[in-house]
């Protein structure tokens, strides 16, 4: 039943479909156990979105204060005008995809026009699809942020953990499973003939959806964070004044920064992620019956990470319930931590368990290799936060070097030594992501051999999806942050303690009594251990993003082989200058991106630092409440910044990925197609360790203001001044640039499939250097730009 609605819908969406080209992925049909099995997958995805929604309702039905309320209510007011403005954005964004997609489908390869629009069509939904859970993730986290606020003060701190992580939990599983559905659809559905047209098609526009949104999120809660928290140095006022306009803006980027941004780039990272194995079995694969048997599998694995990451959930809730129900204090990121490792081993043992179950059958025991390799993956998802925390967390010997720096130095040892944490963390962080990229390939490299070709690159791949093998749980911890910091900045403008006899009627209506004193230190300890997984879920995110693209990548170079009939080792070789070309050419955008996306931060902080100061009132005969005028102008200037920094940002990595493509086009020889294939794993390469260092040096600057704000209670105080500082640097390092790498590496290696099959197509090779070097200029001005008409002061 469910099989016959879902063709009907496509047959009347897409009517008289036909399509065919050289881009279009030959997807295998499944045999009829085959479809069964995932199409039980559907029915999964629609008990789990059941499931978020039930998470959603209950933290929605959780009383609090209406001065709470009141003020979340405005937040997320405030978050959907700036969702609204990246929507009618993303519109515009789309055309200059619309363009590539309807020439290269329409013009080149003659496809009918009915075929171009199935393509496009989704596309759109990918753009949608990131949307949509974007949207979905600041009303659950802005729902979350003032019932949190409120249970503060009823002194049990094991409610400030379940809150988050109940709002977390419902992203993630929600996330997974719209995403997952969109894909059974295209495998299950689609007519083989343009269903791997649909994969890219699809992808792509999760990846413009996601990195629109990231980009935009960062620069936009960081011009926000940093207004806000400068403040604090110049006027001597407390955290969150509500009298300073920057705090209601904070708020709405911390959401537009860590919940839009996150959840529209976890969104796009599984969609991207199973693409590269999709494109890697169906080219690198010749015999059809492993093919199917292959991709049965892959889709069943992202089906069982949802009940895993369910059952995983339900057993860490009670065992925190039985350790800290009747405690009057937690450390926060102990139960944090054991959600991780329990998600972790159950997903290895069912891994074991579906792999048996599926490809037991298939020779040489390749269903050990094969969960072996996975294994790799969804242990380094446990793994890489341990290391993380290592560099971040407010017990790390690195976040107190600096906190014992910032004593002795000022701001000038607080920053020396935050970027001290950053270098170490890459390095060690490099480390490990060899570790368990190496292990993967020594244990599977014999037994695939036998059946595909790059058996290395699809180990590598594999790994990358084993990180996203508890993927429900990765958002969630990573959401846990954005809730706990918002909970903090309502409690404070809320002014609930302010209130005449408002501790009688919190008693009264509510039923206890409330401990303000606590609930302040509750919810200062829990915005670090926020700050901490925070923390942990960017590297696993930023890991994938570069395994996965090795996996493109490599799916890029067998597609060039196809159509150009060359041995790819006799051009991808450093012997070729191109090769080398390419590479400095990759490292060079990753320097520029980092450097533009911390500039629009920069010139968009100076305006609203320049605003605030003109603007706050501090005298005694002031109000103390927040003034939502001033805080809408403050918004107007983040989203305005954000706005035009992004464009710029986005145009001209457009531009670079299609200009490279194009100047790769083979001539006289095929040796200029290795330039654009060694641009796309320098991006790759340069943007793992770049990220990694930013991310990690932010967080350990972020801790460290928290250790000296709560364990050592220094508020005001020139230690504080000085970790303040460290902090207004590190928030465009880890909020902005660095997690902005994910989604950029991303659709750079999609978008570059689609632009090199332009490139490299009968019909327009000889053209594409001249189109391609007209493309190179537009991308240069808009760099120009990104720096030179994005001054504070022109």
């Amino acid at each position: 039943m469910l099989k016959k609605i879902l063709i009907f819908f496509i047959t009347i969406i897409n009517p008289a479909i036909v399509f065919a080209g050289e881009a279009n992925l030959p997807i295998p049909t499944l045999n009829d156990n085959q479809q069964n099995i995932l199409e039980v997958g559907i029915l999964v995805c629609l008990l789990g979105l059941a499931f978020g929604v039930y998470q959603y309702l209950k933290v929605k039905k959780l009383k609090a204060h209406k001065s709470m309320l009141d003020i979340a209510q405005v937040i997320f007011e405030t978050c959907k005008t700036y969702l609204l403005q990246q929507g009618k954005l993303l519109i515009v964004l789309f055309i200059f995809i619309a363009v590539c997609v309807a020439f290269y489908f329409g013009y080149l390869m003659k496809t009918e026009v009915s075929g171009v629009l199935l393509i496009l069509s989704w596309t759109v939904i990918g753009i949608l699809g990131s949307y949509g859970v974007a949207w979905f993730g600041i009303r659950m986290n802005t729902l979350a942020n003032s019932r949190m606020a409120f249970a503060s003060l009823e002194r049990k701190p094991i409610k400030l953990l379940n809150i988050p992580l109940d709002a977390g939990m419902s992203i993630g599983v929600m996330l997974i499973c719209v995403e997952l559905i969109m894909m059974l659809i295209i495998l299950l559905y689609i007519p083989r003939i343009y269903a791997g047209s649909c994969f890219i098609g699809f992808a792509i526009g999760e990846s413009l959806g996601a990195s629109a949104l990231r980009i935009a999120g960062g620069i936009f809660t960081k011009i926000a964070d940093i207004g806000s928290d400068l403040m604090k140095i110049v006027f001597k006022i407390k955290e969150d004044d509500p009298r300073n306009p920057g705090v209601i803006a904070d708020c709405t980027g911390d959401n537009a920064g860590d919940s839009v941004g996150p959840t529209a780039d976890g969104f796009e990272t599984y969609g991207v992620t199973g693409v590269a194995l999709i494109s890697l079995i169906v080219l690198a694969v010749a015999d059809v019956t492993y093919q199917t048997e292959l991709l049965t599998w892959i889709f069943a694995m992202r089906i069982m990470m949802i009940i895993t990451s369910i059952l995983s959930f339900g057993i860490n809730r009670g065992l925190s319930q039985m350790r800290y129900s009747k405690k009057d204090d937690i450390d926060f990121e102990v139960p944090l931590t054991s959600l991780v490792w329990i998600t972790s081993i159950v997903s290895i043992i069912v891994t074991f368990i579906v792999s048996a179950l599926l490809i037991g059958h298939l020779p040489n025991n390749l269903w050990i290799i094969l969960s072996i390799v996975i294994s790799c993956g969804t242990l380094g998802a446990a793994l890489i936060p341990e290391f993380t925390k290592i560099f971040t967390s407010t017990k790390s010997k690195h976040v107190d070097e600096i906190v014992s720096s910032s004593k002795a130095g000022g701001a000038s040892l607080t920053i020396l030594s935050g970027l001290v944490a950053g270098n170490f963390s890459a390095f060690w962080m490099g480390l490990v992501f060899v570790a368990l990229m190496f292990t993967a390939y020594i244990t599977s490299a014999d037994a695939l051999a036998g059946f595909m070709v790059y058996p290395s690159i699809f180990a590598f791949g594999l790994v990358a999806f084993g990180f996203l093998g508890m993927g429900p749980v990765t958002i969630a911890v990573d959401s846990y942050g954005p809730v706990t910091d918002n909970a903090q900045s309502i409690y404070e403008l809320s002014l609930i303690e302010e209130i005449k006899d408002v501790d009688k009627q919190i008693e009264k209506d509510f039923g206890f009594k409330p401990d303000f004193e606590k609930a302040k230190h509750y919810l200062e300890a829990n915005d670090g251990a926020g700050n901490t997984f925070k923390a942990t879920a960017k590297p696993v995110l930023i890991g994938t993003a570069v395994v996965g693209a090795t996996a493109m990548i490599f799916s890029l170079i067998l597609l060039l082989k196809q159509t150009l009939g060359i041995d790819p080792a006799s051009i991808l070789s450093l012997l070729n200058p191109y090769t080398s070309l390419g590479f400095i050419c990759g490292g060079a955008v990753i320097y520029w991106f980092t450097g533009a996306s911390i500039q629009a931060v920069t010139t968009g902080a100076y305006r609203a630092v320049e605003y605030i100061k003109k603007n706050i009132q501090l005298d005694e005969n002031a109000s103390k409440s927040a003034s939502i005028e001033k805080s809408k102008e403050v918004v107007k200037i983040c989203t305005q910044y954000a706005q035009k920094g992004m464009l710029n940002i986005f145009i001209a990595i457009f531009s670079f990925a299609l200009a490279f493509a194009l100047l790769s086009a083979p001539g006289e020889t095929n040796e200029p197609v290795s330039f654009f294939i060694s641009f796309l794993i320098s991006i790759a390469v340069f943007g793992l360790f770049q990220a990694v260092f930013m991310a990690n040096a932010g967080g350990a600057w972020d801790n460290a203001k928290k250790v000296v704000e709560v364990i050592y209670k220094e508020k005001g105080t020139e230690l504080h001044a000085a970790t303040v500082v460290g902090d207004t640097v590190g928030d465009p390092f880890k909020d902005t640039s660095s997690v902005a790498l994910n989604p950029i590496i991303k659709f750079t290696t999609l978008f570059g499939l689609l632009a090199m099959e332009i490139s490299i197509s009968e019909a327009f090779r000889d053209s594409a250097p001249y189109v391609g070097a007209v493309v190179l200029l537009v991308g240069i001005y808009f760099a120009w730009r990104s720096f030179y008409k994005m001054r504070a002061i022109e």
